[in-house]
């Protein structure tokens, strides 16, 4: 096993919220309890929804009805209750939480809001008011493309009271990207900002918007929040942010069947259609809140912050899995190394973050600034570091547990995704941690990696897999339920494959080692793209690295590197093959790559993460399906130019 860098002390473990809440329902190892989560379903979120003490309107009859098969289990049956409730007005009644921050939001450019639960949930009732106004009823879609304001949280849960649903749209989409998000959703409304800062320019959202919007015909209303004050036409289907406030409203939460839709949240897919994932008003915000309050430990009054978008899963997360639990959550607009590398220790050190949420990739930007991209202070208050996304390589994992949590700070590896609504691995804070893994399957995941024959392995790369059904899980794509069973459900009987090519040892620790679609035969040989990746990252003159496999006559697969060098680092021949056999050494003969191309960016989605589809697709002119989610979408011209 790799060598465990962060060992909890029987002390630490005795005060987490997972061991007090085990020895509570009579266990004492992770093991046992873990098992009975996974036998007894209905019993173990049965106890979650207690323990996170969900106001409920009618108490449900059952915890799980599976009568038309795992794919389309139905949670908590007969309950009602209401997202924007349970995660707001559960708190804003509490004698003493009612004046605690619930939400602080600070602008690139240093402008900064703060809320009470009282105050946000009076500017919940007002915007929900006024969309009732505007004829939004119960089961409309309603578009949210806004940046990370507090209007973006108060519009998602004033659609929520009222019983609408809400498809949130990552903020630096372009026309093409919106619009067919907001046509597969079927959209009455769209909330939008006309702009945010990023980077100390502005990006002007409402223009993009209205160029979107002319493939949209069942869009009937647009509302606008002015975060930059920008003069705007005065258009009939067009409402300031302001208009939707009355002066006293008084309007009770809509009460939801406990499956009743509260989101869609779409994922890029291979081909150009992405996949809107359904999420109910009982689903994603139990998991979230489950995994964020006993998982990572995050207690009332703490504070979350996770740096991330409302389009992607993990601001959704960062809302339902901060409120429930009674923590702060903390927004930030713009980018986080401006106007200095440090701004998001800044930010950490400025609101006393406790919980903070990154990704690899983020880390590894600010790696290249060196001393400067560190905190200028130490961090006390940090508690717990968050990252998911994308697998680490050791070495900037090394970087943020030693240079930024001097060795004392626990980094909760963290995978899952849209569909599951948050996490199938992590690391449990009961047991040691060590570089880039998993230390374990998460409570009331039972996952397993599979081989060819859909056997249980271990120590051997396979595909990871569920084979009990769990709360939070999606209830299917939007419209599209054949889809949702062909991408999940279609390979084994009644077992969800998730798409992670994994591998976990005898002591229970996973590793991802790439998308199983990625993987990398050669010569018999299986190999996740991780892993060469992180050998490559190891090289003192590289950055990053992306590898990719290839058709080739002798092996059936042969790798093919990208490699992102370190500043001031040229390219030549001599330094291919220094490379080429430094990983030869590393990772033996059989395994050398084929080819090694020296290029300026890999490409990524907006959120960091590398897309090895697209490095591949560009790279042998295939065809490259929904590259919406590309940031840097220029790199896959220059791929495409490449030659073997």
């Amino acid at each position: 096993m790799t060598e465990r860098y962060w060992i909890p002390s029987n002390d630490f473990i005795e005060r987490t919220r997972l061991f007090k809440w085990m020895q509570k329902l009579g266990f004492n190892d992770y093991d046992s309890f873990y098992r009975r989560s996974i036998d007894e379903p209905a019993w173990f979120w049965r106890e979650v929804e207690k323990e996170l003490e969900i106001p409920w309107y009618q108490a449900y009859s059952q915890v799980i009805d599976e009568s038309r098969g795992i794919e389309w289990t139905k949670w908590f049956v007969d309950g009602k209750l209401n997202a924007m409730d349970l995660s707001i007005n559960k708190w804003a009644k509490h004698p003493t939480m009612k004046e605690k921050e619930a939400l602080v939001w600070e602008g690139e450019d240093g402008e900064g809001k703060r809320y009470t639960f009282k105050e946000l949930s009076g500017e919940i009732q007002k915007v929900a008011f006024g969309l009732k106004r505007l004829n939004l009823k119960r089961g409309d879609v309603v578009a949210i493309y806004m940046p990370m304001l507090p209007e973006t949280v108060i519009a998602m849960m004033a659609v929520s009271q009222i019983g609408a649903i809400f498809t949130p749209i990552f903020s630096g989409y372009g026309m093409e990207a919106i619009a067919t998000r907001i046509a597969a959703s079927k959209a009455k409304l769209v909330i939008t900002a006309d702009g945010f800062k990023r980077k100390g320019n502005s990006v002007l959202m409402k223009e993009e918007l209205d160029h979107a919007l002319v493939s949209c015909p069942l869009v009937e209303r647009v509302v606008v929040v002015g975060r930059l004050g920008l003069p705007r036409k005065e258009e009939k289907r067009e409402y300031k942010w302001e208009d939707l406030y009355s002066v006293d409203p008084t309007l009770s939460p809509e009460m939801m069947q406990s499956e009743d839709p509260l989101m869609l949240i779409y994922t890029s897919g291979t081909t150009g259609q992405p996949k809107g994932t359904v999420h109910s008003h009982s689903g994603f915000p139990i998991k979230a809140a489950f995994d964020a309050g006993i998982g990572m430990d995050l207690r009332q009054e703490d504070t979350l912050f996770w740096y991330t978008d409302m389009g992607w899963m993990m601001g959704p997360f960062l809302v339902y899995g901060g409120l429930i639990n009674g923590a702060t959550i903390v927004l930030y607009e713009g980018s986080p190394d401006f106007p200095k590398p440090d701004r998001l220790w800044t930010l950490v050190s400025r609101y006393q973050v406790t919980h903070l949420g990154i990704s690899p990739t983020l880390i590894r930007t600010l790696m290249k600034y060196g001393e400067k991209g560190l905190p200028a202070n130490e961090l006390p208050s940090l508690r717990v570091i968050a990252s998911t996304g994308e697998p680490w390589n050791d070495d900037s994992w090394l970087w943020l547990f030693t240079e930024v949590g001097k060795k004392r700070v626990p980094i909760f590896n963290y995978s899952g995704g849209t569909e599951i609504a948050g996490g199938i691995l992590g690391n449990i804070l009961l047991r040691p941690i060590t570089p880039s893994t998993f230390n374990a399957a998460l409570p009331g995941m039972a996952a397993y990696v599979y081989d060819d024959a859909g056997k249980p392995v271990q120590n051997k790369v396979g595909e990871l897999v569920l084979t009990r059904p769990w709360v939070g899980m999606t209830n299917g794509f939007w419209e599209q339920p054949k889809r949702y069973i062909e991408t999940y459900w279609s390979r084994w009987p009644s077992t969800w494959v998730h798409g992670d090519w994994v591998i976990v040892d005898e002591s229970g620790y996973f590793k991802i080692t790439g998308r199983s679609d990625d993987i990398i035969n050669m010569a018999g040989k299986r190999m996740g793209p991780s892993e060469m990746e992180t050998v490559l990252a190891s090289h003192d003159l590289v950055h990053e690295a992306g590898v990719i496999g290839v058709p080739d006559v002798q092996k059936g697969d042969a790798a093919v590197c990208f490699v992102v060098l370190q500043k001031k680092i040229h390219e030549t021949i001599e330094l291919e093959q220094t490379l080429l056999e430094y990983v030869g050494s590393k990772m033996g003969k059989a395994l050398k790559p084929k080819k090694i191309h020296f290029i300026r960016e890999l490409p990524k989605t907006k959120n960091g993460k590398v897309m090895r589809r697209m490095l591949k697709n560009a790279y042998l002119h295939y065809p490259l399906g929904d590259v919406s989610a590309i940031e840097n979408k220029t790199i896959l011209n220059k791929i495409a130019e490449l030659k073997e």
